[in-house]
């Protein structure tokens, strides 16, 4: 695969969908606004998100370059990570650099450096990311914060109030397996009262949450469906049922049991249409958040098969 800077990858994407992908998605009924209004991607009640920019592919796409492709892809919200807002907001390579830049000689320097920059960081113009981002008609719903285990005390509270500043209602991290952490991070989310979404993987199991829980109260979980699945070869139904009040958003994406592969959406295992359905007809306030993973179709590109799991949710819901 060739390889593209941000703004060449940005315009590629965008230009590669087809107007009929984005129409079906972003107009669904007749009557609809033009495609240049708001977008809304909340349908019976659920909102329908996606995490980014690791859905676009490239972890260097500007905070304007994820917007507009949302935009044109008719989505209202987002898992947002923090990297794009902290570029925004100033902050030296080492900040926002992919994780494979780091020279492991070079981290305990580097995470000085990240430390200072964040403890000063202009929060004000965090504002200004978020009014931008709610003008377009995208709401930052959930923060991605990576690496939040790792951090000292002062930078958890500045991530806790970064999130907050954006308009998020949770932060989302990676599950640690240490106990310890779990209850350091916690004692942060309840004293900010702000819910921690823990991801899980295919190894991640109820009991691992569950325990994750015993430890705050704001501590919860991110269920990526597609690896709840094929890890535990059961259905997330029962325990998005017994824990919905602690799940900021579930992961969406299509896998089968026994580890198997990621598929196209509604070619796997996973019960998308019915876990969708499940947090429609409850009403909870759950974020069903795409998260595109499995390998692009031959004669396809990234942001047409995205637009086509986006139309594929809408369907269930609808």
């Amino acid at each position: 695969m060739p390889t593209y800077s941000r703004r060449e990858f940005a315009k590629l994407a965008l230009a590669s969908v087809p107007a009929a992908a984005l129409l079906s998605v972003a107009q669904p009924f007749a009557g609809a606004e033009p495609l240049l209004a708001k977008p809304n991607s909340k349908y019976g009640g659920v909102q329908l998100g996606l995490n980014v920019p690791y859905s676009f592919g490239s972890g260097l796409m500007t905070g304007d370059e994820i917007l507009a492709a949302c935009v044109k892809l008719g989505l209202s919200a987002v898992e947002l990570r923090t990297q794009p807002v902290e570029a925004f907001l100033g902050a030296p390579p080492a900040v926002t650099s992919p994780k494979n830049a780091i020279v492991p000689a070079a981290a305990l320097a580097r995470a000085e450096e990240i430390k200072k920059w964040r403890l000063s960081a202009p929060m004000e113009r965090a504002k200004e990311f978020r009014a931008k981002y709610e003008s377009a008609g995208v709401k930052i719903d959930i923060v991605k914060v990576d690496g939040i285990f790792k951090m000292s005390d002062a930078e958890l509270d500045y991530a806790f109030t970064l999130a907050k500043t954006l308009g998020a209602r949770a932060i989302s991290s990676e599950i640690s397996k240490s106990d310890e952490e779990l209850k350091r991070v916690g004692s942060f989310a309840d004293r900010h009262q702000l819910l921690v979404g823990y991801h899980g993987h295919a190894a991640t199991t109820p009991e691992h949450w569950e325990t994750a829980f015993s430890f705050a109260k704001f501590n919860g979980a991110n269920v990526d469906i597609g690896h709840f699945l094929a890890g535990n070869n059961i259905s997330p139904e029962a325990f998005i049922a017994k824990h919905h009040a602690r799940i900021a958003h579930i992961h969406i994406k299509d896998r089968k049991r026994n580890n198997g592969p990621n598929a196209p959406f509604g070619e796997g295992e996973t019960p998308i249409k019915e876990v969708l359905r499940l947090i429609r007809d409850n009403k909870w306030n759950i974020q069903a958040t795409i998260e595109f993973e499995y390998k692009v179709p031959a004669g396809s590109d990234r942001m047409t098969e995205i637009a086509r799991a986006l139309k594929y949710c809408r369907d269930a819901l609808v």
